[in-house]
C-alpha cells in the first residue's frame, strides 16, 4: 500500500480547504456512485483512493463535477417519468 502525503495532494489542488472538499466529493463518488477509480485500489478505502487520484492530478477542482455526472439519458428518463406520475 502506497503512502499518501497530504502535502503532495495540497500542492496538486492549491489549498487544504479545496483539498478536503474535492477529496470528500470524489470519495463519495467512488463509494456510492459506482464510479471507477482511475488508480489501482490496492485494497484501500475510497478516501485514500481519492487522495491518490488528486495527488496524481487525475482529479481536480475543474473536473470533479464531470466525473460524477450521470449520463444525459439517465437524467432525461428520470425527468420524463416524474412528469407522468402526476
Amino acid at each position: 500500500m502506497a503512502r499518501v502525503t497530504v502535502e503532495d495532494a495540497v500542492d496538486a489542488i492549491g489549498n487544504r480547504f479545496d483539498l478536503i472538499m474535492v477529496a470528500a466529493k470524489r470519495a463519495r463518488q467512488l463509494a456510492t456512485g459506482g464510479k471507477e477509480a482511475m488508480v489501482d485500489w490496492d485494497n484501500d478505502k475510497p478516501t485514500v483512493v481519492a487522495l491518490r487520484e488528486i495527488e496524481e492530478k487525475l482529479v481536480t477542482k475543474e473536473n470533479i463535477d464531470k466525473l460524477g455526472a450521470p449520463p444525459v439519458e439517465e437524467v432525461l428518463d428520470v425527468e420524463i417519468s416524474e412528469d407522468f406520475i402526476v
